[in-house]
Order: structure tokens, then C-alpha cells, then sequence
């Protein structure tokens, strides 16, 4: 009878173990629902999304202010507080719980279970922890950074555009022969 125990103890813990086998995740398995859900969480994405978007308000501002007053040499005096308040109104409206959501799918598409755990187990960690409390602000630098050279190149952008569509349309014609002979080069390469 002892035997018999231990034999059915024995298939029993083999059946439990070959069912937990089962039931657990591969790797390579598309991440599900929770496991999206359990990143998010982990990366605080709510927060991250509304500081992400704080810090970006305040490049913008400087960016449209900039814009204005190039383009009409002044700034209505208001201008600070008026955006300051448009902006501090969208960020309340915004509908982040749904913004969130609306992500899941995308993380399901690009990321597998793996993927997904690794990521998690990053983020939680002390680095991953101050890489979420420091992207905001890296990004808030860079784009100050970048602002002057974004703002230079959108002018060179926006003032080539207007002299296209001023003028004609090029045609195989008008276009310079040397254009035409380095795109069939590259063409052919």
C-alpha cells in the first residue's frame, strides 16, 4: 500500500509538473494582454506619457514663439499664459487611459513574451528605474538642443517649398542634363 502511495505521489507530481510546462509561456509565444499590461504598469506609462508631454509643451511654446515672432515680428503679450493654459487643458482632457490601451496591440505585434519579460525585468531594475525617471528631462535637453537647428532647418524647409510651388514645375526638359545622368547611375548601380 506504501508503494502505492508513493508511486501515485510520483505521478501526481509528474503530471503537475508536465502541466505547469505546458501552460507556461515560450519565449517566442506573442506576449499577451497582461503581459503588455504588466510592462505599462512597470514603466508607469500613465506618468511617463504626461511628463513626456509636459516637457515637449514647453519646446513647443518656445518653438511657436519663436515661429510668431519671426513671422509677424511681434508676440501678443499674452502669448505665454495663453498657451501655458491650452496646453495645461489638453494635458487634463487627454484621454490617457485610452491612449494606453490603444498601445497594447502595437506591443503585442513587435514583442514577444520574451521580449516583453526582459523589458519588465529591465524596468525594474535601479537602471531602468532611472532611465524612466530621466527621460523626460533627456528629452526635455535634447530637444532644447535641437530646437535652434530643428527651427533653421523648418525655415529652409519652409521657404524651399514656397519658392517650388511659386515657380513652375521642373520638367525632364528644364532639369540640368548632369541631374538626370546621376539618377540613371544611381539607378543602375
Amino acid at each position: 500500500m506504501k508503494r502505492v502511495l508513493i508511486v501515485f505521489a510520483g505521478l501526481a507530481l509528474n503530471a503537475f509538473a508536465f502541466s505547469t510546462l505546458a501552460l507556461a509561456q515560450n519565449a517566442d509565444d506573442p506576449a499577451s494582454r497582461d503581459d503588455v499590461i504588466l510592462l505599462l504598469r512597470t514603466m508607469h506609462s500613465h506618468d511617463m506619457m504626461r511628463r513626456t508631454m509636459e516637457v515637449q509643451s514647453a519646446s513647443m511654446q518656445k518653438l511657436f514663439h519663436d515661429m510668431i515672432l519671426k513671422d509677424t515680428g511681434k508676440v501678443p503679450p499674452d502669448f505665454d499664459a495663453r498657451f501655458k493654459k491650452a496646453m495645461t487643458d489638453m494635458l487634463n482632457g487627454m484621454p490617457t487611459d485610452d491612449l494606453v490601451q490603444a498601445m497594447i496591440p502595437a506591443y503585442q505585434k513587435h514583442f514577444t513574451q520574451g521580449d516583453i519579460t526582459a523589458m519588465n525585468a529591465f524596468y525594474s531594475s535601479p537602471v531602468g528605474e532611472k532611465v524612466l525617471e530621466e527621460l523626460p528631462d533627456v528629452m526635455r535637453d535634447g530637444m532644447e538642443a535641437a530646437l535652434p537647428l530643428l527651427s533653421k532647418y523648418l525655415d529652409e524647409a519652409q521657404n524651399k517649398m514656397k519658392r517650388d510651388l511659386e515657380g513652375p514645375p521642373p520638367s525632364p526638359a528644364t532639369e540640368p542634363r548632369r541631374r538626370r545622368t546621376k539618377a540613371r547611375l544611381n539607378v543602375d548601380r
